[in-house]
């Protein structure tokens, strides 16, 4: 399985972004699709994520109602729209996958894909 994201950049702050991700292999409905994001000397944090079956998603507190996690199932692409961006967003984003269906945690995720820089001036 590999997991490719594209989609970062540079953008002032209130302003958004729409990561992408695609995945090779099948995805199956018992699979979690989620996005991770990392600042420099900080850990790995949970964003937000999604089930592949029912489409139900999480979010961490900090990103509520600003991020939209959704997936295109045929395309097996998962996305991560970012509105009203703040300079605490400011990290290097990872898509990933679990086929345990796990939410949050990290360390239940099998698969990483590269990640992507997104940078958010003040």
């Amino acid at each position: 399985v590999q997991l490719q994201a594209s989609g970062g950049g540079l953008v002032q702050a209130g302003g958004s972004l729409r990561l992408s991700c695609a995945a090779s292999g099948r995805t199956f409905s018992s699979h979690t699709m989620g996005w991770f994001r990392q600042a420099p000397g900080k850990e790995r944090d949970f964003v937000a994520t999604i089930r592949w079956g029912t489409g139900r998603t999480y979010y961490t507190d900090s990103v509520k109602g600003r991020f939209t996690i959704s997936r295109d199932s045929a395309r097996n692409m998962v996305y991560l729209q970012m509105n009203s961006l703040k300079p605490d967003d400011t990290a290097l984003y990872y898509c990933a996958r679990s086929n345990r269906g796990a939410l949050y945690s990290k360390g239940e995720y099998d698969y990483w894909g590269q990640g992507t820089q997104v940078t958010v001036s003040s």
